[in-house]
């Protein structure tokens, strides 16, 4: 009978255990879908609500600021209300937030957008610092498997709205709305979760105080913040004009989008891959160096003529791009003693980051337009890949924000 209990314990921990890992999962799932289903929609909400290209194309930016802006608080909102309670708020706003595109009015679907943006950075910064908690001795792995769901439904979001919209009958506000259901899972699985004392949900005053590593004025975390905001501009400047670009060569549409989805699938497998390797090595600069030598392959390969081998750079660029977001979201626990800390520092370097994600595609467009030509622009990318391997090679060390000695 003692024997029947305990094995009956040990089941019970780990059903608690795969509850709390789903959760996480279903939360990272609604932090890209809503942003990414977006922009293949662009030209039917234009044509709908009659506003024009430059406002159109606001409707992909205004995330990036509103990321920038909120990303600061979300450790002190945290600090206050507790985690568990901030996200789960998160989540509501996400589906109010898309209840209000659905509406067949700019002034909702701007609204909407920026209620999205501002719950989805909530969540982007608090996440690392659960994975910290909850998941001490397994943060490369849940590390690799919320990245994975972020972006599988980011990628899945990107290439089936339209499908959705046109064949489907569902319109542009349909396929955008639909998306709710995934945001009502999410809220279903974190439920349980608030049933956790404020105590509990929120870390102690010791652990606190340890935890304040003031990491803007700290040089690691500066080294962790530019590599994490490097690597959002790349991604969000080949995310914007890569198909253009394909386009001038003479890759049709239909093709030159298909290289975008390339880079973003093969990102996949590597963002579960690199983390878990990543978590258990003392120092990650190997791994620094293998993915921007990828960079450097993969963004100097589209300045070769002819359109023959981009599918291998695209590939190359993905898998880079998978390795470069990894260590990021890594570094925000690894090199951070606490939980609070975690927070602390993910909002820094997400504010940082997602702010040099939203000014890119326009210093590169800008760039075109008095160049005439992509070089110069895609020479832009290779210099950001060598910034990456500077900052990386510091934020790659084993060391804690915090830990500097002036």
């Amino acid at each position: 009978m003692e024997q029947i209990s305990k094995i009956t314990k040990a089941d019970l921990k780990k059903i608690s255990g795969l509850l709390l890992a789903l959760s996480l999962i279903f939360v990272a799932a609604n932090l890209r879908a809503p942003i990414t289903s977006v922009g293949p929609l662009v030209s039917y909400i234009r044509e709908s609500t009659g506003i024009s290209n430059s406002v159109a194309g606001l409707l992909t930016t205004v995330p990036l600021l509103a990321f920038t802006f909120m990303s600061p608080f979300a450790p002190q909102l945290a600090r206050r209300y507790g985690v568990e309670r901030v996200i789960f708020i998160a989540l509501i706003f996400i589906g109010i937030g898309t209840l209000c595109r659905s509406i067949s009015s700019s002034v909702a679907l701007f609204g909407g957008t920026i209620l999205i943006g501002l719950s989805i950075a909530v969540c982007n910064v608090l996440i690392p610092s659960l994975v910290k908690k909850d998941f001490s001795n397994k943060i490369g792995l849940m590390t690799g498997i919320y990245s994975v769901s972020m972006n599988l439904c980011g990628a899945l979001a990107s290439g089936i709205s339209v499908p959705l919209a046109r064949d489907a009958g569902f319109g542009w506000q349909g396929a955008l709305s639909c998306w709710l259901v995934l945001t009502a899972v999410g809220i279903v699985f974190w439920l349980p979760r608030m049933n956790q004392s404020r105590q509990t949900a929120t870390i102690s005053q010791a652990s606190t105080a340890a935890g304040e590593a003031k990491p803007w004025r700290s040089s690691l975390a500066w080294q962790v913040t530019l590599f994490m905001g490097l690597q959002s501009f790349i991604f969000y400047n080949l995310v914007a004009w890569l198909p253009e670009i394909l386009n001038s060569r003479g890759m049709t549409n239909d093709t030159a989008g298909w290289m975008l989805s390339l880079i973003q699938f093969s990102m996949l497998p590597f963002t579960f891959v690199i983390p878990i390797i990543a978590s258990r090595m003392k120092s990650q600069r190997v791994l620094v160096v293998i993915t921007t030598v990828l960079y450097l392959v993969g963004i100097g390969g589209l300045l070769l003529d002819g359109n023959g081998l981009v599918p291998l750079w695209s590939v190359l660029i993905g898998v880079a791009g998978a390795g470069s977001f990894s260590l990021a979201m890594l570094f925000f626990t690894l090199r951070t003693r606490t939980s609070h800390a975690a927070a602390q520092l993910s909002g820094m370097a997400q504010s940082v980051g997602y702010l040099l994600a939203a000014i890119g595609p326009l210093v590169f467009g800008m760039i075109h337009d008095m160049t005439h030509r992509w070089t110069v622009s895609i020479g832009m990318l290779i210099a950001a890949s060598l910034l990456i391997f500077i900052f990386g090679m510091g934020a790659a060390r084993d060391r804690y924000v915090g830990d500097e000695r002036s």
